[in-house]
C-alpha cells in the first residue's frame, strides 16, 4: 500500500491549476439556469473524457492519500496555527500567489473570486455574516503556500474513518487506500456511532477544514457549516452518509446548499471595482475579525 508520505513532485500537482477542481464540479453540477437542459444529470458525471486526465490523477492521489492517520498529522501540523501571522489584508495579499498563468478561463486573482462570491451573495441581501462567509470561503488554500499537494489542499471531502461511499466521485481510486483494508476503519460506521453528528466526524484534509478552524470563533453556526461542509458534495448533493448525521446536521444542510451556487457560479470576468467597495468591506472584516489572522 502506498504511503501519504512519499509522493513524487509530479504527483503534487496534477492539475494545471486549482480552479480546474472547480470546473470539474461545474461539470458535474451544473447550475439549473444555465446548465443544459437536454442532457439528464448523469451525463455530466462522464470522468472518462480524455480532458480530465489531470482531475483523474488528482482524484487518484486524494483518494489514495487521504487516510484517517494522514488527516490526524495534517490537524497536529496546521491547526495549531503557528505558521505566520499577518494583518487581514496581507493575508489576502498572501493567497493570491496562488494566481496560476496556466488557467484559461480567469484573469481574476484569489481575492477577486473571494469578492465576487461576497457580492454575489450581499446583493441578494443574505446577512452580512454570510457575505464574510463568502470572502474568506477560500482562503484555506494558503495552505499550497505551505508546501502542501494540492490532493491535499482541494478536491471533494468525505469522511475518514469509516468506509467510503461510492458516491465520492472516483470511488473506484479509495481501492489503493490502506484504509480500505483496516477492519477498524472499512466498516459502515468505522471509529463512529450511528448518528453521532458530522461535528464529532473527521473529514479528509483540505482547504475546508482549515480555514472553519480559523473562523470558529467569528462567525454563527451556518456560516461555520458553509465553511466546512462546502466541498462535501457526496453529502449535500448526494445524500450519502446518512447514517452519521443527527437532527442539527439535517438543519443546517439547507445553508450549505444556500451558500454552494454563490461559490460555484458567481465567477465573472469583469473585476469588481475594489475603490467603490473598500469601506463597506473593511467595516465588514473589523466587525468580525480580529486585526491579525493567524495561519
Amino acid at each position: 500500500m502506498p504511503d501519504a508520505k512519499n509522493f513524487t513532485q509530479i504527483e503534487i500537482a496534477p492539475l494545471g491549476s486549482l480552479d480546474e477542481w472547480e470546473e470539474d464540479v461545474l461539470k458535474r453540477y451544473p447550475e439549473q439556469e444555465t446548465g443544459s437542459k437536454t442532457k439528464e444529470k448523469e451525463a455530466f458525471r462522464n470522468y472518462d473524457e480524455p480532458a480530465r486526465d489531470g482531475v483523474r490523477e488528482f482524484y487518484r492521489l486524494n483518494h489514495t492519500y487521504q487516510t484517517f492517520d494522514f488527516v490526524q498529522t495534517k490537524r497536529h501540523e496546521f491547526l495549531q496555527f503557528s505558521k505566520r501571522e499577518m494583518p487581514v489584508w496581507d493575508a489576502f495579499q498572501f493567497l493570491n500567489q496562488l494566481v496560476d498563468d496556466s488557467d484559461p478561463d480567469t484573469d481574476l486573482d484569489q481575492f477577486q473570486h473571494l469578492l465576487q462570491t461576497a457580492e454575489a451573495i450581499r446583493a441578494d441581501g443574505h446577512p452580512d455574516w454570510m457575505v464574510l462567509v463568502g470572502l474568506m470561503h477560500d482562503m484555506g488554500k494558503v495552505l499550497c503556500l505551505f508546501g502542501e499537494p494540492q490532493w491535499a489542499v482541494v478536491g471533494d471531502t468525505f469522511p475518514v474513518g469509516c468506509a467510503h461511499s461510492d458516491k465520492v466521485v472516483y470511488p473506484e481510486f479509495f481501492a489503493q487506500n490502506p484504509d480500505t483494508i483496516n477492519p477498524k476503519l472499512n466498516s459502515t460506521l468505522g471509529v463512529y456511532k450511528p448518528n453521532c453528528g458530522l461535528r464529532n466526524v473527521t473529514m479528509s484534509w483540505g482547504h475546508d477544514e482549515y480555514v472553519y478552524q480559523m473562523m470558529k470563533n467569528a462567525l454563527p453556526e451556518p456560516g461555520l457549516y458553509m465553511l466546512r461542509y462546502h466541498s462535501f458534495y457526496a453529502w449535500h448533493r448526494e445524500g450519502a452518509y446518512d447514517y452519521l448525521l443527527d437532527e442539527h446536521d439535517r438543519e443546517m444542510l439547507k445553508w450549505v446548499k444556500l451558500f454552494n451556487p454563490y461559490d460555484l457560479y458567481s465567477k465573472n470576468p469583469v473585476p469588481p471595482e475594489w475603490n467603490k467597495l473598500k469601506a463597506y468591506y473593511e467595516d465588514l472584516v473589523n466587525k468580525y475579525l480580529p486585526s491579525t489572522l493567524k495561519f
